[in-house]
């Protein structure tokens, strides 16, 4: 597995199958079979699901008598969201110049047709 924990959240993150389970444990812990119920794959399959969000750290199971409840763990989302962040607030300030670029333009846009509409008057007179 990748030494790097941020690129071990977005290859377990890749998989759709995945992002649903986490999706799910957001609602609460859940056994492997009541995690298993909303898809077409077996038992077998979920658990290998389950083996790459533990092995990333998104998920931790414990065992309660015969009970083996899965849980997710937050942690590993919050890195995702701050190195996402530094992209947003990146994109954010380019956008914002481009916000204000593009008004100034319209701004000029609409100086130079108020200058023509009132050289027409002077003209027509």
């Amino acid at each position: 597995m990748t030494a790097d924990p941020l690129s071990a959240t977005f290859a377990a993150l890749a998989d759709p199958t995945r992002r649903a389970i986490l999706a799910r444990l957001a609602l609460g812990e859940s056994s492997v079979s009541e995690l298993a119920e909303p898809f077409e794959i077996s038992l077998p399959a979920v658990s290998r699901h389950l083996k790459v969000l533990e092995r990333a750290g998104l998920i931790a199971r414990s065992r309660e008598a015969q009970w083996r409840p899965c849980r997710i763990e937050a942690a590993p989302l919050r890195e995702v969201a701050d190195w996402v962040d530094r992209y947003r607030r990146f994109w954010e300030a380019r956008l914002d110049r481009l916000d204000a670029y593009l008004r100034e333009l319209d701004s000029k846009e609409k100086k130079h047709a108020r200058k023509g509409r009132k050289r027409r008057r002077r003209e027509a007179h």
